[in-house]
């Protein structure tokens, strides 16, 4: 709606605008040049007469081209064109009473409406009390009925023909500005996703040689216990390295090759298989790759016993690290995050649930909308929920939320024991 209101206000400043002013102007110059050429011919000999209509010629198109033009950039367009209509209807008038309202005089009635300013009831209000005007004069001054009723007729035909036209083009420049703005999101987008796809190739490429190198560490260290442990005689300082730093160091190790082996997973290439998989051993992969995020906060789980599951176990995975990152950067510093799996039948429930700041009414009702964020520009991008809303949805489940400023906020994930095959 935003963007359709500007295009509406471009449209009209556009169709309103001093080029388009005077681009009118000229084009009415030598129409109402043309007419009075023509009066000028009619009378020809009546110098009184045409001496009139040279004056009043000249007049009013000066008047028109520059003393509107100046009045324009000091009043609004209604005062200005109820002006000109008053003018030129005047003037109208006046030779109307001299000329005993000739045939040709009358194509000025029609010819001022036709190069009306504007669009709406004003315009037509405008319309109607300069065409009440000047056929009140005309029928008491001698002008015949069926004279002022033709003109007349065709005057509102064409100004209504000419509304209908501005409309239409109005409408089309709308249409224009609204795809225009469609485009440069659908650009920004593709541009997004493309970062996010050159992040996941990087993340994955980094994965790989950091696992390399440790392979290296953990066999090494293995070993290293492996043998120090064989040695019966060890002074007490070797034996307090085969007790507890060793193990410790080792164990440090494997929870380093484990979160890279989630995160080559997680971010690896290729279509995600509608597998069977261990729903509980995904929350945990999603913990430990959002365990950075979480650091500064209480983490708690409560995994029930839900057993094996059928769909797409790295969309799920990407689904909760989402939730859970969402929930640490709400979280201030010493507050709880919290995630417990449950089944229900059929179903298999997840709760995120966080002591945050919690959401407002409105943040709510568009919080799965793409690009919508409430991040600083640079944190986040808006597209991380829209995503999660998607793959859920796919997956044949859905999210319900529930939220309140400064008491945190609750995501319960209810996901089918068995996913839809066919799932993006």
């Amino acid at each position: 709606m935003k963007h359709e209101l500007l295009a509406v206000g471009r449209a009209a400043q556009l169709t309103d605008s001093a080029q388009a002013r005077h681009a009118v102007h000229r084009v009415a110059g030598w129409g109402a040049g043309a007419i009075n050429v023509a009066l000028i011919c009619a009378f020809w000999g009546q110098w009184r007469v045409v001496s009139l209509f040279v004056c009043m010629g000249l007049g009013i198109t000066l008047f028109n081209l520059l003393f509107l033009e100046w009045l324009a950039d000091r009043f609004s367009s209604h005062v200005v064109e109820a002006l000109r209509m008053g003018v030129n209807g005047t003037g109208l008038c006046v030779l109307g009473v001299v000329t005993q309202w000739h045939v040709l005089l009358w194509a000025f009635v029609p010819f001022n409406m036709f190069w009306a300013f504007g669009v709406g009831p004003w315009v037509r209000l405008r319309m109607a009390l300069y065409l009440g005007a000047v056929n009140t004069v005309a029928l008491l001054t001698g002008a015949r009925p069926s004279m002022a009723l033709a003109f007349s007729l065709i005057g509102v035909i064409g100004y209504l023909v000419s509304e209908r036209r501005v409309e239409m083009l109005r409408e089309a420049m709308v249409q224009l500005e609204t795809a225009h703005q469609e485009m440069r999101r659908m650009h920004e987008r593709a541009l997004k996703q493309e970062h996010l796809s050159s992040l996941g190739l990087l993340a994955a490429g980094v994965a790989h040689e950091i696992n390399n190198p440790m392979s290296f560490v953990t066999s090494n260290v293995g070993s290293m216990l492996r043998d120090l442990r064989e040695e019966k005689a060890l002074s007490e300082v070797m034996r307090e390295y085969v007790d507890d730093v060793l193990p410790g160091t080792l164990d440090g190790i494997q929870r380093v090759n484990a979160i890279v082996a989630d995160l080559r997973r997680f971010s690896g290439g290729g279509v995600d298989r509608h597998t069977d998989y261990d729903f509980n051993a995904e929350v945990e992969m999603g913990l430990r790759i959002a365990q950075v995020q979480l650091g500064h906060v209480q983490v708690e789980k409560e995994l029930g016993e839900v057993g094996r599951v059928v769909g797409h176990p790295r969309q799920l995975v990407q689904v909760l690290v989402n939730l859970m990152v969402n929930a640490g950067q709400a979280t201030a510093p010493g507050g709880r995050v919290r995630i417990s799996t449950r089944r229900e039948g059929e179903q298999i429930l997840v709760v995120v649930r966080d002591t945050g700041a919690g959401m407002s009414e409105e943040t709510k009702r568009r919080l799965f909308e793409p690009f919508f964020t409430t991040k600083a520009p640079g944190v986040g991008m808006g597209l991380g929920l829209s995503v999660a809303y998607g793959i859920v949805r796919a997956h044949g489940g859905h999210i319900e939320v529930e939220s309140e400023l400064g008491k945190g906020t609750v995501f319960t994930l209810a996901l089918p024991r068995v996913a839809p095959a066919a799932s993006p």
